[in-house]
């Protein structure tokens, strides 16, 4: 009788643990859409073996798709819990307008498309996943609906490129171009306190146009943002600088002409005009404070976080 209830007690727990097939279903489809960013990560970073018909990258995605589905069959029942819990919050923006399942195709999309294109597709997921530092301070002293922060911006754009009339549709555009032009042509560089993080208001760098790099970005894109431009902060290894949203690859070579052949002229002659593609394929130039030109040279490279203001 004891074995018998023994017996029993097994079969309860191998009943337990069989994987129904759905199971394994969904689990499949979630390492597939796990694997192709990081196939794409691992393509640009391994030796190229040039073995025939590619089979050195086959081998490489097969070991990848065969690694992460180890991961998650043992962690089976929390990679289900998860996915369900997911699908949930996806239903409940996608029936109430927020962020739901068309959201998140397209931005995997974009991240697809974007990863293949860039030569450092890692930095692309590290630049989603970190956090950026002092994000809540930052966005707070971005005051670009203070009086004087736009009356400073439009005062800017008076002084600077006011006579190209001509190029009206990218007005916007040049306007924040004479916004750069006027901070950059003035800015003061000045620590923080040694020990503290000092995040200065829009306003308060305004004041005497002095700070450091985090400084110069808020007010920066606080004056971009106050006259229509689309500004967003680059977090790099100990730095912060600012970017202004170009648009698509015509808009780049329309502003690269007007960089280089109306606007920055002699800062520019000779050199690159440097740029970062996001994962929409929309282009973004450097308006770094230690930039002579819009699309100067970076400071860093390698993005750790971005904060996009819209």
């Amino acid at each position: 009788m004891i074995q018998k209830e023994k017996l029993t007690y097994e079969q309860l727990i191998a009943k337990f643990q069989v994987k129904k097939p759905w199971d394994m279903i969904i689990i499949f489809v979630l390492n597939v859409l796990l694997a192709i960013p990081v196939f794409l990560i691992a393509h640009q970073n391994f030796i190229d073996l040039q073995w025939g018909l590619h089979l050195d990258r086959i081998l490489l995605f097969t070991t990848i798709i065969v690694l992460i589905q180890l991961v998650l069959r043992a962690m089976r029942r929390v990679t289900l819990v998860s996915i369900f819990l997911y699908l949930i919050i996806l239903f409940i923006g996608t029936v109430f307008g927020g962020y739901g399942f068309k959201s998140v195709f397209e931005d995997y999309r974009y991240m697809l498309y974007s990863m293949s294109e860039d030569p450092n597709p890692q930095d692309i997921i590290i630049s989603k996943l970190l956090p950026f530092p002092n994000k809540s301070k930052v966005i707070d002293a971005i005051q670009y609906d203070n009086p004087k922060v736009r009356s400073f911006a439009i005062m800017a754009t008076i002084k600077n490129f006011n006579d190209l009339k001509e190029y009206s549709n990218y007005r916007t555009i040049i306007q924040c171009f004479a916004v750069f032009k006027e901070i950059n042509s003035r800015w003061n560089y000045v620590s923080d306190p040694k020990g503290k993080d000092y995040i200065a208001t829009a306003s308060e760098s305004l004041r005497y146009l002095s700070g450091d790099c985090d400084d110069h970005s808020i007010l920066m894109a606080a004056c971009i943002k106050s006259i229509g431009g689309i500004p967003r902060l680059i977090h790099t290894d100990g730095h912060i600088y600012p970017e202004i949203l170009i648009g698509s690859r015509k808009d780049f070579e329309a502003i690269n002409y007007l960089i280089k052949k109306e606007l920055f002229v002699e800062e520019s002659k000779g050199q690159t005009i440097h740029y970062h593609i996001d994962e929409r394929n929309q282009i973004w130039l450097n308006l770094d404070y230690t930039a002579h030109y819009p699309g100067g040279p970076f400071m860093h490279e390698v993005i750790l976080g971005a904060l996009t203001l819209n």
